[in-house]
């Protein structure tokens, strides 16, 4: 490795907590303050509230590069590394010199949805606590995946105010080199990349060794693509979603799809010769993610069990969202994501379930790590479903309804609270998990992405 880069893993703060968005908005302009010949601040433009998204523009270099965190709001790992990232590039002349960029920061591209979050921001980091304040918004109001995209008979055409943000900076900037700072909840380290670069696997799997964070080996986020590499894989289209619907669904693809398609695929629809990656790492590790040991049941069985317990647990809370849906206000984000896709919910478990009946791979025995994601997991996953149906009800409960609505809303409320803290316990118990240190995400993260950025540079 480059000895800039590790330098500027050595000295990544050992951060104790994130950052609220109001937080960050200062600290990016004492920044530009402190640094006025090398920072320029600018408003990219608003979120769906009003809030300026301010973009950091560092450097004047060769080539053009864009970074932007929080593409979905429960995830702020990348803002805490673009806190990071943009001092040291204002501080050092040198780092500035040896990646040849102009940087384009985003610490927050969903500010609104981040200020929702904020309630597990300043701790305690434990899986009960993050996901009673977590937020994530309905896939047709997700930043990421709402880039304008046709094909087929699907087209989607109506982004939301800061995916248009991001497509005016994409469009102007045409970058090089663009990382969307994902991170995921439980598990081990993955990455997603537009193109295949095997020269980097390696330097990518010793990244997270350095930090003792394992790769993640359990089932892959979906099923119908195939790895470059171990923990590898190509980026997800949404074309690859329609021909999976199309291959699997018994209803026309695009009436199961509602979202567009993500910032990497529009800049490659776009012409430009851009590289985007996305590195994913969990807030919680437990070691039986990283176990080749074999079970005495099928990867087929633990996967049908595991959709199984997702699937009971969602017919579980929709029973309690069904008796409040005409009381929940159009700007009720919460029921929009405890809603979303119940349409077709049953649709998709059965095309799930064919899926994992006529792959073959999964008549493999099953790996310890595997059993682990598809049976343990899900005792973290069902948690979210039923801290936003109680947050559904808190969001309406506040604005004051009639006596009988307010009746409604308090009993789902207290149902969906005991359900929750009934799960809550079973998955502290029985999750042996560690939280891993931010500085570690950061430093995976930063060095991941510092190794495609260089890669660029020398191989144009």
């Amino acid at each position: 490795m480059a000895d800039f880069i590790q330098k500027l893993i050595d000295n990544i703060p050992d951060y104790q907590q994130f950052l609220t968005v109001d937080e960050m908005d200062e600290n990016s302009k004492k920044l530009a303050a402190e640094f006025p010949d090398i920072v320029e601040i600018f408003e990219a433009g608003k979120s769906r509230k009003g809030h300026p998204i301010y973009c950091l523009k560092i450097g004047k270099g060769s080539r053009n590069a864009l970074m932007f965190g929080c593409p979905h709001p429960n995830e702020p790992m990348g803002a805490m590394l673009l806190e990071y990232f943009s001092r040291a590039l204002a501080e050092d002349e040198g780092l500035r010199s040896e990646l040849d960029y102009t940087w384009y920061l985003i610490k927050s591209i969903d500010l609104d949805g981040t200020q929702l979050n904020e309630g597990w921001f300043k701790g305690p980091i434990t899986l009960t606590n993050f996901t009673r304040h977590y937020f994530r918004p309905a896939g047709y109001e997700q930043v990421e995946w709402n880039f304008p995209f046709h094909y087929k008979n699907y087209t989607y055409d109506t982004p939301i105010p800061e995916t248009v943000c991001l497509m005016n900076l994409i469009d102007k900037i045409q970058p090089q080199f663009m990382y969307s700072l994902h991170n995921a909840g439980f598990g081990g380290t993955y990455w997603y990349l537009t193109r295949e670069i095997p020269e980097l696997w390696d330097k990518f799997y010793a990244a997270t060794a350095k930090q003792n964070i394992p790769l993640h080996l359990g089932e892959p986020e979906v099923n119908y693509i195939t790895p470059f590499s171990q923990a590898i894989y190509p980026m997800i289209s949404s074309k690859d979603t329609y021909d999976y619907n199309e291959k699997y669904g018994t209803v026309a693809p695009e009436k199961l799809m509602s979202t567009g398609t993500s910032s990497a695929d529009y800049a490659l629809q776009q012409g430009y010769d851009t590289t985007t990656l996305v590195t994913e790492l969990p807030y919680f590790y437990e070691p039986r993610i990283q176990s080749d040991k074999l079970m005495d049941f099928s990867r087929r069985e633990a996967a049908l069990k595991g959709r199984d317990i997702l699937h009971e647990n969602r017919k579980a809370v929709k029973l309690r969202y069904d008796q409040i849906a005409d009381l929940i206000s159009d700007d009720n984000g919460f029921a929009k994501m405890v809603s979303n896709g119940y349409e077709h919910f049953e649709e998709d478990y059965r095309q799930e379930c064919d899926f994992i009946r006529q792959d073959p791979n999964y008549e493999e025995p099953c790996k310890e790590s595997e059993a682990f994601d598809n049976l343990e997991i899900p005792k973290y996953r069902v948690l979210h479903q039923w801290s936003l149906l109680i947050r559904a009800c808190e969001h309406e409960l506040a604005k004051n309804p009639t006596p009988e609505a307010a009746a409604r809303l308090q009993k789902v409320h207290e149902e969906g609270e005991a359900e929750f803290a009934k799960r809550a316990e079973i998955a502290e118990k029985e999750l042996h998990y560690q939280v891993i240190p931010i500085r570690k995400l950061i430093a995976v993260q930063l060095e991941s992405g510092m190794l495609v950025a260089d890669y660029l540079q020398k191989n144009r």
